[in-house]
């Protein structure tokens, strides 16, 4: 009798666990993940003050469909915004439908491989084919502007800036915000080695399963950059929280100092701030992206 109640209470655990972990997995690849659809999205952004509307594309290569959106008048400077992982162009939702960067310029959002509705959960984790993703975009754009400043956060940041390396003439301004650029100077929780093998991967969400794969080819891809960074024209911003434990700030240092023939370059480290400064720090952001379109001009 004891035997059966254990075993029926160890059955209901289960079960209750396992409808737990289905709702989170649920939400996350809803609300955590951001992966929000192109009607959604396009609600959300036209509550701006210019009554501007987003529009959606979806690129098509041999390797990847690449949804990006857009926003903004033509005849504006371009920003190209990159997140980082795991996320998707809903990361950068509250800048997209800001009054002061739609006033100065067009806005253009990209979800990265693996992420969004660009693959979700099928890793690209070649770096220099996610910056050739994304400069076909550019690329399509340069004649309708003149100056296109490319904003990376994290991640985000090293695909940014191997695209400054690898196409100097389609990006005259780089933001690098809290971004990865020094080999083996981030944070790797322990749990993306078990989870990234073929018995778990299943498993884990879709958004998380290429974040991991990107994580643990990392340092390889940032090595392959090293010899690069002399390749960058472009006018820099390097921002950074010194408190920042999962990028750290030792990648800001590193590169600054790589910045050899930038036309113009800046670094802040911001006191007390971590890896959240799309938050903490948005008028900087902001005034950062500003100042990049004025030095370009």
């Amino acid at each position: 009798m004891i035997y059966r109640n254990m075993n029926r209470l160890l059955r209901r655990k289960t079960f209750y666990f396992s409808m737990a972990l289905l709702g989170f997995l649920t939400w996350f690849y809803t609300a955590g993940e951001m992966r929000i659809s192109d009607q959604r999205f396009a609600r959300q952004l036209s509550h701006n003050d210019f009554q501007l509307e987003a529009e959606f594309f979806y690129q098509q290569t041999k390797e990847r469909t690449l949804r990006y959106l857009e926003i903004g008048k033509d005849h504006l400077p371009l920003i190209v915004f990159i997140h980082g992982a795991p996320s998707s162009s809903g990361f950068w939702k509250n800048l997209l439908k800001d009054s002061l960067l739609l006033r100065n310029a067009k806005l253009l959002a990209v979800d990265r491989p693996g992420y969004g509705y660009s693959g979700l959960g099928k890793p690209m984790i070649s770096v220099q084919q996610q910056a050739a993703l994304i400069a076909e975009i550019l690329k399509n754009k340069r004649a309708q502007h003149q100056q296109i400043i490319v904003h990376g956060s994290s991640y985000g940041g090293t695909v940014a800036a191997r695209l400054a390396m690898d196409y100097p003439d389609l990006v005259d301004g780089l933001v690098l915000q809290s971004a990865s650029t020094q080999a083996h100077a981030e944070k790797t929780y322990p749990i993306s080695y078990p989870t990234h093998h073929w018995l778990l991967r299943w498993a884990v969400p879709g958004a998380l399963r290429t974040a991991n794969a990107e994580k643990l080819s990392h340092h390889l891809a940032l090595q392959k950059m090293a010899s690069g960074w002399d390749r960058i024209k472009a006018a820099v911003i390097v921002l950074h929280g010194n408190k920042d434990g999962l990028i750290y700030p030792s990648n800001a240092f590193f590169s600054f100092e790589n910045l050899h023939n930038a036309r113009y370059k800046d670094i802040r480290f911001l006191e007390g701030r971590k890896h959240d400064l799309l938050v903490t720090r948005t008028a900087l952001l902001k005034q950062s992206l500003l100042k990049l379109i004025e030095v370009t001009s």
